[in-house]
């Protein structure tokens, strides 16, 4: 991949992302997450109690290990167009905010104690969280502004089919989840889309787009005024 410092100084991806990376013939790995322990000072919460986390997904006692293309990182994530989604939106930040580091990167989990209901979404595999640590639950204003147009741009693209947790009532910046139920038209739009992009000649998708294209940026300000 060619790497390119455009004017704003923001370290974008410059080549496609077409290839097969050596990671992303990998084959997943049904596993139990362990519990994931509250960072310090962090309120311990209740049990989820549900069948279904929050956003209606069913809740998982094991999920797939798998890669993030591009990374050398992977997470556990609900299988098909949920994956297909989110790991969409690790590959962007990856590439665009940065490069992702062993540890970086948490999705699902099996242990049921939630702060905020938009937590349980980690049981189902349908939430991930990016550096949970550096912008925790109830904390904003953590991002660069160079970083929230990115996020900007990601939320935009993906059209409503992911919510992110900076925009929640108790924000959560490094939390991002599917918007909506199993099947639902716009979760299976977006991924369809996404996968159009994978099979493509290269010219779209993660890694060749340019969030700070000013109609880009028009668009991305626009859905986060509907968003709102």
């Amino acid at each position: 991949m060619r790497n390119q410092i455009d004017r704003r100084g923001v370290l974008l991806a410059g080549a496609a992302i077409g290839a097969t990376t050596a990671l992303a013939g990998l084959p997943g790995t049904a596993y139990a997450a362990p519990a994931v322990p509250p960072a310090a000072g962090a309120p311990t919460g209740r049990r989820w109690p549900g069948a279904k986390s929050a956003n209606g997904w069913p809740v998982l006692d094991e999920a797939e290990l798998l890669p993030i293309e591009g990374s050398g990182r992977s997470v556990r994530l609900a299988g098909g167009d949920a994956a297909v989604i989110l790991l969409h939106v690790a590959r962007r930040f990856h590439y665009e905010i940065d490069q992702l580091r062993e540890g970086d990167v948490t999705g699902h989990r099996t242990a049921r104690t939630v702060a905020e209901d938009y937590e349980s979404n980690y049981l189902s595999g349908t939430a991930l969280a990016i550096r949970p640590l550096a912008c925790p639950a109830g904390v904003k204003g953590g991002l660069y502004p160079h970083k929230l147009v990115v996020v900007r741009d990601i939320l935009a693209e993906l059209d409503g089919a992911v919510t992110w947790g900076g925009d929640l009532a108790t924000p959560k910046e490094s939390h991002f989840e599917l918007a909506h139920k199993p099947g639902h038209p716009k979760i299976k739009g977006v991924a369809r889309t996404i996968r159009g992009w994978k099979a493509g000649p290269g010219n779209a998708g993660a890694g060749t787009v340019d969030a700070f294209d000013p109609k880009r940026r028009t668009r991305a300000e626009a859905f986060a005024r509907r968003a709102a």
